[in-house]
């Protein structure tokens, strides 16, 4: 019997999540194998807000509301704007390319076949930075567009009941009345380039609705960064409370990389995958290495504070999962060799249990024709907490703000 995915009474944010996370069912590195997306979601979700793992660029949170209101313009009706959206969207792609965009464009390969739109993608990032103005999901949008036209028509045929008000604020709005409009002819000629106008806009719009957080922060103070692989990696100092979910975030994604590691190596050993094996070793080897630089860093750290902060930002994180996760990080600083941890039983019998607790009879640890399908490598990259995508987004808006002409 085929697997399938059932939606009970989930919320929208909840909807995007899973898709997120299907979507990355064939990403090798960055799948979570063993529960630890719920943590690493709330983390990013403060630092970062409005990304997701598999957005590339920026200049989509200006491309998805401009399809959506070239078809408003039209008086698209709910029946029909999914359909034309989805044309809309495939040919934005072809358009990027003829404008020699490679990297980042959404559909470039996939092109018809393309099933996660841009607009799904940054649906949910669009209402964080108030871009968009509708509070629905995006089928919800569709089916609300005749409703939408009506009533918009009524107002603007009563205008001199709102006297006083100017003309967009008497209007009805699905999106924000500051937006940039697109050139006439969008898509055609259509690039990745953010124009000065442009990154001032999403620059304004992220200040305006996540002031608080690491992102809007980079923006502010302009930081230049290259080639840095993990937040916390950055040459900069930061405020306080930022400087401190940072620091969390750094402990918890080091402390867990061993689970992701061990995990793997376990299904090496199962597999008899020698050069899998010596691998994981040496990486975990690397690991122990590093966490013992850190070691007083961890022993001290404030846990209680760590999970205040987890459950604010995602109260959904599971009791099982704050187990395992609290568990793992006590074997890792009582350990009195690191090195030890690739062999600990108790160690491994931690992750095979938790694997197990998520999957039942299809954990890979118990499954042989499970094992058949791991290809190597399955949640073995240490979390960055979302930082790749929001780098992108970051540099994108910084490079726009430097332009010297909105051409």
């Amino acid at each position: 019997m085929p697997s399938t995915f059932t939606w009970l009474d989930y919320s929208e944010h909840d909807r995007r999540k899973m898709l997120d996370v299907i979507e990355l069912f064939g990403e090798k590195t960055t799948r979570d194998e063993l529960g630890l997306g719920g943590v690493r979601d709330a983390f990013a979700d403060l630092l970062f807000p409005g990304t997701s793992t598999i957005q590339t660029v920026a200049k989509y949170f200006l491309f998805a509301p401009w399809i959506y209101l070239t078809l408003e313009n039209k008086r698209t009706a709910s029946s029909k704007v999914g359909l034309r959206a989805r044309k809309l969207e495939i040919e934005l792609a072809r358009k990027l390319e003829e404008s020699g965009e490679t990297d980042g464009v959404i559909g470039r390969i996939a092109k018809e076949k393309l099933q996660r739109l841009p607009s799904s993608v940054y649906w949910q990032g669009l209402s964080q930075w108030g871009i968009r103005t509708f509070s629905g999901s995006q089928d919800e949008y569709h089916r609300s567009l005749d409703l939408f036209y009506q009533r918009q028509r009524v107002r603007q045929s009563s205008r001199h009941e709102h006297e006083g008000e100017s003309a967009a604020e008497a209007d009805l709005h699905n999106w924000h009345i500051g937006l940039p409009l697109p050139d006439a002819d969008f898509p055609l000629g259509a690039n990745l380039t953010l124009s000065q106008a442009e990154a001032e806009y999403l620059r304004e719009r992220l200040l305006t609705n996540c002031g608080q957080s690491l992102m809007a922060w980079l923006v502010r103070e302009q930081v230049e960064f290259v080639s840095v692989p993990f937040a916390w990696d950055l040459a900069v100092e930061l405020p306080a409370v930022l400087a401190n979910q940072v620091l969390h975030g750094q402990n918890f994604s080091e402390s867990m990389h061993g689970a992701q590691l061990l995990y793997n190596l376990i299904l090496a050993e199962h597999r008899a995958w020698q050069e899998k094996i010596d691998l994981y070793r040496k990486d975990l080897s690397a690991w122990g290495q590093r966490i013992s630089r850190r070691m007083d860093i961890l022993r001290d750290w404030d846990r209680r504070e760590f999970w205040r902060i987890v459950y604010q930002s995602n109260p959904r994180v599971s009791s099982r999962a704050r187990s395992f996760i609290q568990t793992w990080i006590d074997l890792a600083t009582t350990a009195l060799d690191l090195n030890a941890i690739a062999d600990s039983k108790a160690a491994r019998q931690l992750v095979e249990n938790r694997e197990v607790q998520l999957k039942g009879g299809l954990a890979r640890v118990r499954s042989k024709r499970a094992r058949e399908l791991w290809k190597g490598a399955a949640g073995a990259a240490q979390m960055d907490l979302r930082w790749s995508s929001a780098r992108r987004i970051v540099s994108d808006i910084l490079t726009g703000m430097e332009s010297e002409t909105d051409a």
